[in-house]
């Protein structure tokens, strides 16, 4: 759970987060000077602003942002991301400040496995082991025996005996491409990501067709008939290995559009497009990813707050799944 002390909690209300910042003040400067004062370290997520990535002091997707989050000696963790990300660093650092840059910036999958029905769900099938994606709430992860990201998924599944069943949660889509790819018969939470459920196949099959020389690269949050057309489906950062490696010229990307800055930046010569949702817009932002902004980022490095607090016995019933992960990351390479 996310909280706040109570000083925290007046600043909120006093709108401290929409104070007024001088329009001449040097973000990047101001925010580089604080880093070196508190001894802070930015991490961000691939799907934040440009702005945002260029400042931080590591980009990643979730596993490496907890691989960092793990290593760092930081006294003061920004999180540029959402809730569930911060909780994690949190989780792995209980005696650090981790602060957030906006509280409401939350996760339509996490918020798709309420802990009281996840619990209820868990009770009914009391011998299957829980593999919880980490795009999840502390108590959720407080309920599982494995935490896994895109990146190392089907290695966690894998790690499990293949007599075992298995609960995974709470993204039915990347559960069912896991299925698929490790020929096991899990057991399915049904929720879902916001962002990747609304790809459009019809738009995204017509871009194809418009230029025919491009490959489509998904997340496997994405739906299965986008998978299933798909050039290769992998994790953020696959998708960003992948694009960067390989020969083809153009990219159509199904996945948040700000891994389109890193893309950008490491193949400058190649084209990017981003795959339409089945809206009226042209491209797919995650409302939450993008609440973080410059300005948030700075009040919340100065302030230090919104920190992100949890109860002693939250963290430690969380650690443990999410440390079995990263153990089986560390062993396989990743």
């Amino acid at each position: 759970m996310i909280s706040t002390s109570k000083h925290s909690e007046e600043l909120l209300q006093n709108g401290y987060l929409n104070r007024e910042i001088d329009p001449t003040l040097d973000l990047f400067a101001e925010i580089n000077k604080l880093k070196k004062e508190k001894n802070a370290i930015l991490l961000a997520h691939y799907y934040q602003s440009a702005d945002i990535q260029d400042i931080a002091d590591y980009i990643g997707d979730s596993l490496g942002l907890a691989q960092e989050a793990e290593k760092t000696t930081a006294d003061l963790i920004v999180f540029a991301g959402v809730h569930f990300m911060a909780e994690t660093a949190k989780i792995l650092n209980p005696n650090k400040k981790v602060v957030l840059p906006d509280l409401f910036a939350g996760c339509s999958l996490a918020d798709s496995c309420p802990p009281i029905e996840f619990a209820a769900f868990k009770a009914q099938h009391p011998n299957h082991v829980v593999i919880c994606y980490i795009n999840c709430t502390a108590e959720i992860k407080a309920l599982s025996d494995y935490i896994c990201t895109s990146s190392n998924a089907e290695y966690i599944v894998n790690s499990i005996p293949k007599e075992t069943p298995i609960i995974f949660a709470p993204d039915k889509n990347l559960g069912a491409y896991l299925v698929k790819k490790t020929g096991r018969d899990m057991l399915l939470w049904d929720g879902a990501c916001m962002v990747h459920e609304i790809f459009s196949l019809e738009k995204i099959t017509r871009l194809k067709e418009k230029h025919p020389n491009a490959l489509l690269i998904s997340h496997p949050e994405c739906e299965a008939p986008i998978l299933d057309i798909s050039d290769f489906v992998g994790s953020t950062t696959a998708l960003l290995n992948f694009s960067k490696n390989n020969p083809a010229n153009e990219f159509i990307v199904a996945t948040e559009t700000g891994i389109l800055h890193k893309m950008q930046l490491n193949s400058p010569n190649k084209t990017f497009i981003p795959a339409p949702p089945n809206n009226s817009c042209a491209c797919n932002d995650c409302p939450h990813m993008k609440l973080n902004t410059l300005e948030k980022i700075y009040l919340c490095m100065k302030y230090e707050l919104p920190e992100i607090l949890m109860s002693d016995e939250l963290i430690t019933k969380s650690s443990i799944p999410i440390n079995r992960m990263l153990e089986i990351s560390a062993k396989n390479g990743l």
